[in-house]
């Protein structure tokens, strides 16, 4: 995302930050969707909370989170879930609801 600065926003599914360095994303220049289930054993949902915590401390970018109950980090019979709220992320997106506080500006 810091390097590609005409990226207006981001989904991230079942993120690892118990695993993976996500330093790449402070400061993150572009709002976006964390999605992940409340019973992934790969990513727990503490540690994909604290990611989410510390993005929200930023100033003029909104991070929208969505914890799916029941689902695992593969999201096995929740798929349709999954991309249904996918879907209904970026149908409010496009639509406006949920526009970056801030327009970017490329030079």
């Amino acid at each position: 995302l810091m390097r590609r600065p005409e990226i207006e926003g981001f989904i991230s599914i079942a993120p690892q930050p118990n695993t993976y360095d996500f330093s790449f994303l402070a400061p993150c220049p572009s709002s976006g969707l964390i999605i992940h289930g409340d019973a992934d054993k790969v990513a727990p949902p503490k540690d994909v909370q604290g990611l989410v915590d510390k993005l929200h401390t930023q100033k003029g970018i909104t991070i929208t989170q969505k914890t799916l109950p029941g689902a695992n980090h593969f999201f096995a019979n929740d798929a349709d879930l999954l991309l249904e709220e996918c879907a209904d992320y970026l149908d409010r997106r496009l639509a406006g609801e949920l526009s970056d506080p801030r327009p970017k500006r490329l030079r």
